[in-house]
């Protein structure tokens, strides 16, 4: 997992919970805080840090996870270059992502391993599709859909059907309200 996630949480959790919990969660995981925007970092560690600031501040893991997704789509989508015109709404945003954004993601960092969308339907007014990730963050991905109706000043209503018990696989059936 790129090191920006890990500095936009760090950012999240400082501006939202202040420095005290901020440095109290990085204490609990025996973490220096230090992340470069390029540097590769295992995702456990950002799952450790969510799972500690839950105990510190009792929020959910799952309210955390969402929360910073929906806080984190501006930085990542103003960090990929050429996405103007490539999308005009959510729905359109969120195909291009299998199409264009983890295609450009892969090529900048061979190793990478994002999530995978499966589309099952797509209507003018709905999107189902199924989310797979071996990192089981489906509420960040809730939280990124939300980010992304933000942006594109959209009503949306999202319904999440876990596939596995891990979350690993879950469906998203995302209805646009207007």
């Amino acid at each position: 997992m790129k090191g920006i996630i890990f500095a936009e949480f760090l950012e999240l959790v400082e501006n939202s919970f202040g420095l005290d919990v901020c440095q109290k969660m990085l204490d609990e995981n025996k973490n220096d805080g230090v992340y470069t925007s390029v540097g590769t970092y295992d995702h456990k560690d950002l799952v450790n840090l969510i799972i500690s600031l839950s105990k510190l501040t009792g929020v959910s893991v799952e309210e955390l996870q969402r929360i910073y997704g929906q806080s984190v789509f501006k930085t990542l989508y103003n960090s990929l270059p050429g996405l103007d015109g490539k999308a005009d709404s959510t729905f359109s945003f969120i195909k291009s992502v299998e199409e264009y954004i983890h295609v450009e993601v892969k090529k900048l960092y061979p190793n990478a391993n994002p999530p995978s969308f499966n589309f099952i339907s797509s209507s003018k007014t709905q999107l189902v599709m199924d989310y797979q990730s071996a990192r089981c963050m489906s509420h960040v991905c809730l939280g990124l859909i939300q980010g992304c109706a933000e942006h594109f000043a959209e009503n949306i209503e999202i319904q999440m059907d876990p596939i596995t018990a891990d979350e690993s696989q879950v469906r998203f059936t995302i209805t646009c309200l207007e």
